[in-house]
């Protein structure tokens, strides 16, 4: 059954990440969106960094902060290690440069996704807001099936493709160890998995923010020390690590003899399933922040991806390809990467026993978190769909579905996985990006008012009339 599901999953994929289509649509897409907003990436940074420290505007609301450790919590997961080690391993040193282009040219997407997602945000019962594609789709294009379809993508994404993927990850990292059985080592870790993530979710977003503004942090200074050290100790390989990036990130010739294995393929996919830029996955978690003007949750987010794509998943690529441990020697008789042994070995050449260990821990940290993070957008998006609010048993048993599938993805094989998840991130983006697009004019004339207001010295505050918007909105007015 496994394997025909697989087939039928792969055809669909295969057809999605065809050059012309989400490749063209994510970059393409970017670029246009980067030019529009006059190359924000740059101007804005500083300002992004400012805003995340702002408190919320109403007394127990969600701070920007809360809401982009959500957000991080589903971008940094175990995709920061296994999908760049599978991505360097599959399609070269040179993927991780294509996982930088993603990254940059996704953090206007990124801005523009998340700002729509504030603007037409609603009154949660939480005290809350609450918000994404779904909610924009709906309400600025007049087209609430287009909403419920891309809310069905989502639920699949993060609480199967992406959740099931997290599960399999962290046990496959401990392969390397004796005590590892094939077919009692996937179990147990899913059953504590399930178990952990079951007893979390049943106190609602709220306890969700809580646990991950304390572990996301935590986790990713963690790291990022390591791999500080493993590039100190490897100063001398330098060179001949940054000349492979970029003499395998510019091999158009192999590139374009075998597109779908190419380092720009890896490098889209991976780093699309790393940072999520257009997605529209982050929006959900944006929405819920408590600002005084949308703008400010959009740089957010931008930020978000840069922390993603630019500090941790290009620290895992510098902790294995400074090492001399070669990526090619991980790919087994039937062309799957053993991504975990990669990075398992690669820290090992530097920390001995305590790399692999190392390793372990962190995805612990990374595949928990992003349960937490993937499942936080799910909830809203399924009373999307029912078109009001589900009751205690229907979110009882949703969580109980959820656990389960955390468990059957520990057990489940890296191809079907994998292919589930990349299936369903690219019919997320197919939808979402062309979205923003058509929407795109509010956010610009979002970001010019906040732009303005900056000028004049003043704590940017949005109203929607003030850019024209007469448009319905629950939240602003």
């Amino acid at each position: 059954m496994f394997e025909s599901l697989n087939e039928a999953v792969l055809f669909i994929s295969d057809i999605l990440y065809k050059p012309f289509i989400v490749p063209l649509i994510l970059i393409a897409g970017g670029i246009y969106l980067t030019i529009r907003c006059k190359f924000m990436q740059f101007g804005m940074f500083k300002e992004a960094c400012k805003v995340i420290t702002e408190r919320p505007t109403h007394e127990g609301g969600i701070s920007s902060f809360g809401a982009l450790m959500v957000s991080t919590a589903s971008r940094v997961g175990t995709g920061n290690i296994i999908g760049v080690s599978t991505a360097i391993i599959l399609g070269g040193p040179g993927a991780i440069f294509w996982m930088w282009v993603t990254a940059f040219f996704g953090g206007a997407s990124a801005f523009i996704e998340s700002t729509l997602a504030q603007i037409y945000k609603v009154p949660d019962d939480e005290n809350t807001t609450k918000g994404g594609p779904a909610f924009y789709m709906r309400d600025a294009l007049g087209q609430r099936w287009l909403g419920v379809i891309f809310s069905v993508f989502i639920i699949f994404t993060y609480m199967v493709g992406y959740n099931m993927l997290a599960s399999y990850n962290l046990q496959s990292t401990l392969a390397t160890y004796d005590f590892y059985s094939e077919k009692a080592t996937p179990a147990i870790v899913g059953l504590i998995l399930a178990f952990l993530f079951g007893a979390v979710v049943l106190g609602g977003a709220k306890r969700l923010i809580k646990v991950t503004e304390v572990l996301v942090p935590i986790m990713g200074v963690m790291y990022v020390i390591v791999s500080l050290i493993v590039l100190a100790i490897n100063i001398p390989n330098l060179g001949h690590m940054f000349g492979m990036i970029f003499e395998n990130a510019f091999d158009f010739k192999s590139i374009f003899g075998g597109f779908a294995g190419s380092c720009i393929m890896y490098g889209v996919k991976r780093g699309l399933y790393s940072n999520e830029a257009g997605m529209g996955s982050a929006p959900n978690a944006a929405a819920r922040a408590d600002v005084s003007h949308p703008a400010k949750q959009g740089l957010v987010q931008m930020l978000s991806v840069f922390l993603d794509t630019l500090v941790i998943c290009t620290a895992t690529a510098f902790m294995c390809l400074s090492t001399k441990v070669a990526g090619a020697d991980y790919i087994d008789a039937e062309g799957n990467a053993n991504a975990a042994g990669y990075v398992q070995d690669s820290l090992a050449s530097v920390f001995g026993h305590f790399g692999p260990t190392f390793i372990v821990i962190a995805m612990s940290f990374f595949a928990f978190t992003t349960l937490i993070g993937n499942y936080s957008y799910c909830e809203s998006c399924f009373e999307f769909i029912l078109n009001r609010e589900a009751n205690n048993t229907e979110l009882s048993l949703m969580r109980i579905l959820a656990s389960i599938l955390i468990f059957v993805g520990a057990v489940a094989s890296a191809d079907l996985v994998w292919n589930i998840a990349d299936m369903m991130q690219g019919l997320m983006v197919v939808t979402n990006v062309p979205t923003i697009l058509i929407l795109g004019g509010i956010a610009f004339k979002c970001l010019d008012d906040y732009r303005r207001q900056m000028r004049q010295g003043i704590n940017p505050v949005f109203k929607a009339e003030n850019i024209g918007l007469n448009l319905k909105t629950d939240y602003w007015k």
